[in-house]
């Protein structure tokens, strides 16, 4: 065999042919070139002297498939770049941090929409249009299905505080046929330090999502979510709020029950009534929701509250027993139930039975039973090997805790 410049191997002929003389005469040789065997082991040799330059239309089929791998290489070089530059939320490859408006004009650009002085609405209507004035959000983390969890900085007028709400609107806002309509609110409050971020503003834990997958599957209502930092700094020794206006301290309950509110009613159409407040949280942010509905009945209706304490137990209250009192879950509870004509409230309680504070489930079953009666309606879900973490509770809030409410609060209204 022969090995030619292509690469293909070719068989090898000879143009002569080897003869033989009669027995006792010479032998001759009657071709050229002169016979050479082959080689009896390893890859065919190539000829003497330089291979045969290869034609052009030989060569092109090469060169192709050069620049389709060069070309496939940059591609893939690029997409790799643009994924690095959309995680760490370079422009112009993330929508981070552009402008959200949540169906009204951009802030400042008239008296339309976030005002409310040029939306006409029926004396009787159920609904509050946006009352204004407008705040600017910036987008934080854009879902599936388009939707935008944004983040302003609230300057609370009625407390004083300054510090981070994020919100989040159901696709069904933005429906046409829901243009007028007022939806429900729920203030969604962290456990932890909840400072400098409340982790339900993460698309990680699935809230967003599972109200809209909740909403669909007719076990919810499509809430507006406002999610505010629980506490105005860290939880550095142990020290916390308890979402309450402590003296000589920012008053964070005056923040979670007046200002936030106050902020989602001037940027959103919410429901007039208490019929469309509620809150959520775990562990000291289901404290908080708790908290708030018995001691404001007459402004929120409902509340999901996961492992929550049950008393307020902040070191910041030494001193101050009196004010202490007067947010004590307990206490406010009775008071309610002793109060001629009081608002009916309801409480979705949920508790792991694997919680890592062995009171927890026990203190929350004697609240029940205490001071689950008269105004004051329950519910408990007690979730098979639930720990004290929110990735165990916002699951669990579709098997019980959100029709339980959802079955009581309205929204969307006109």
């Amino acid at each position: 065999m022969s090995y030619s410049p292509d690469g293909q191997h070719q068989p090898y002929r000879s143009e002569g042919q080897y003869q033989q003389q009669p027995y006792g005469a010479s032998y001759t040789q009657q071709y050229e070139p002169q016979y050479q065997p082959e080689p009896p082991y390893g890859p065919p040799q190539p000829p003497y002297g330089e291979p045969e330059e290869p034609r052009y239309e030989e060569r092109r089929p090469r060169r192709g498939r050069r620049w389709l791998i060069a070309g496939v290489t940059v591609l893939a070089l690029a997409g790799i770049a643009a994924g690095v530059m959309y995680h760490f939320e370079i422009p112009p490859f993330t929508d981070k941090g552009k402008d959200v408006s949540f169906g009204q004009p951009a802030a400042g650009a008239g008296k339309t929409g976030g005002t409310g002085g040029a939306v006409q609405q029926a004396p009787n209507s159920k609904a509050l249009m946006p009352t204004g004035p407008q705040a600017e959000f910036k987008n934080s983390m854009t879902l599936a299905d388009g939707t935008h969890v944004a983040v302003t900085t609230l300057d609370g007028k009625k407390s004083g505080f300054k510090g981070k709400v994020w919100v989040w609107a159901p696709k069904e806002y933005n429906d046409p046929k829901f243009a007028k309509s007022g939806f429900p609110v729920m203030i969604a409050l962290p456990g932890g330090a909840g400072y400098p971020n409340n982790y339900w503003m993460g698309t990680d834990l699935g809230l967003q999502t599972s109200i809209s997958k909740w909403y669909a599957e007719g076990k919810s209502k499509p809430f507006i979510l406002a999610m505010p930092v629980l506490n105005p700094g860290p939880d550095d020794k142990g020290i916390y709020w308890d979402g309450s206006d402590i003296p000589e301290q920012p008053k964070m309950g005056t923040w979670l029950t007046e200002d936030v509110p106050d902020l989602m009613k001037a940027n959103f159409r919410t429901v007039k009534s208490r019929d469309g407040w509620a809150y959520m949280g775990s562990s000291t942010g289901g404290f908080a929701s708790l908290k708030a509905v018995l001691k404001y009945p007459e402004k929120f209706k409902a509340a999901i509250c996961s492992g929550p304490d049950i008393v307020p137990d902040s070191s910041l209250w030494k001193g101050h027993e009196k004010e202490k009192a007067e947010n004590n879950p307990e206490l406010l509870a009775k008071a309610l139930i002793e109060k001629k004509g009081a608002p009916d409230v309801y409480l979705a309680f949920q508790v792991g039975d694997n919680e890592n504070n062995k009171k927890t489930l026990p203190d929350v079953q004697k609240f029940i039973a205490t001071y689950g009666k008269g105004p004051i309606h329950t519910s408990m879900r007690v979730i098979p090997g639930g720990q004290h973490n929110a990735k165990t509770y916002v699951p669990n809030m579709g098997e019980g805790p959100i029709q339980f409410i959802s079955k009581v609060m309205e929204g969307p209204v006109e």
